[in-house]
């Protein structure tokens, strides 16, 4: 009859068990003052306790620590090795429940935050800076995404907030928001454009032009509401160009593909050869009368979204200093 094969034996690694702080706290002790007898005072315990947990220690490792002698007591080459790695895990060790009362009042922690590149011109570095002086244990992490780039992440937890664009009053409503700024829409047009230098140029005119335009799928509600001053004056909106990045439209309308609709912040963007003007400088014909009055142009809004329900204290700190700061 075969005997049974005895079990595998386990590598000392493996086998070694875990190594409590307390024993880690009297090695140092004895590196430092190499002498076992004043180890343990400093530690406020007998001698034979501390002696017997570095023997203990080193038949766990396998390896030894000290060399002892009746004369002497000194680090062997590991024992030299391992002190600043116990020295660091002992001080991160004593630091834990700092960190972790820090933690739990939002002084401490991370903010995966995407953001529209409408905010990215002069209101995000502002708030970074300012947030970073704050809250310096808190990290903002930063990704530029369009609006269905974001809700996308929000379905998959890779982000904690953003700052989206979309018409007034039209945050995801799956989300909660906090309306950062509303801004009207103005027009970007080449500097030569002919509405560019008129004294009163007509909305009629306007509205005829070619556009550069962001598709439907980024800013649904932004995009209905320019489509919509369209309709209400009987026009169908020319596009001549799609363009996701508010920077890559200003430069296309320099390139005479068209005019564009975007945020007022955007003028903070300069290009030579681009010029902005306010919707409201156009006006519309009644008969011989000429109105400005009255024409609904379009306007946008930022709002800072994130998932409804209890967040992270770290994520409410941000949300009360946002708050601090809309508009």
């Amino acid at each position: 009859m075969n005997a049974t094969p005895p079990a595998a034996t386990a590598s000392p690694a493996s086998a070694a068990p875990a190594i409590e702080l307390r024993a880690w706290r009297q090695f140092v002790a004895v590196a430092e003052e190499l002498h076992f007898g004043r180890a343990a005072q400093r530690l406020h315990m007998t001698q034979p306790p501390v002696t017997q947990a570095i023997a203990q220690m080193e038949r766990s490792l396998g390896v030894r620590l000290f060399d002892r002698t009746r004369r002497r007591v000194a680090l062997t080459p590991a024992g030299e090795a391992l002190l600043p790695e116990v020295r660091e895990l002992l001080a991160r060790a004593q630091a834990l429940p700092a960190r972790a009362r820090a933690a739990a009042a939002g002084e401490v922690g991370r903010v995966r935050l995407a953001f529209v590149s409408t905010v990215g011109f002069e209101r995000l570095p502002t708030w970074v800076r300012e947030f970073h002086a704050q809250q310096p244990g808190v990290a903002l992490e930063l990704v530029e995404a369009t609006g269905d780039v974001q809700m996308e992440a929000f379905a998959r937890g890779e982000i904690d907030a953003g700052l989206m664009l979309h018409s007034p009053g039209q945050a995801p409503a799956s989300l909660a928001s906090l309306v950062v700024s509303v801004e009207p829409l103005v027009l970007a047009m080449p500097t030569q454009h002919p509405l560019a230098r008129a004294r009163a140029p007509e909305l009629a005119q306007l509205l005829e032009q070619p556009l550069v335009m962001f598709p439907r799928r980024i800013l649904p509600s932004l995009h209905d509401a320019v489509f919509g001053l369209y309709q209400r004056h009987g026009r169908v909106p020319q596009v001549a160009q799609e363009a996701i990045q508010m920077q890559t439209i200003v430069n296309l309308v320099w390139g005479g593909l068209g005019i564009a609709w975007v945020p007022e912040s955007v003028t903070s963007f300069r290009r030579a050869g681009v010029v902005y003007r306010p919707a409201a400088d156009f006006v519309a014909r009644t008969g011989r009368r000429r109105l400005s009055a009255g024409i609904q142009f379009p306007a946008c809004e930022t709002s800072l979204v994130w998932p409804a329900g209890e967040v992270a204290p770290a994520m409410a700190r941000f949300v009360e200093f946002v708050r601090g700061r809309g508009r």
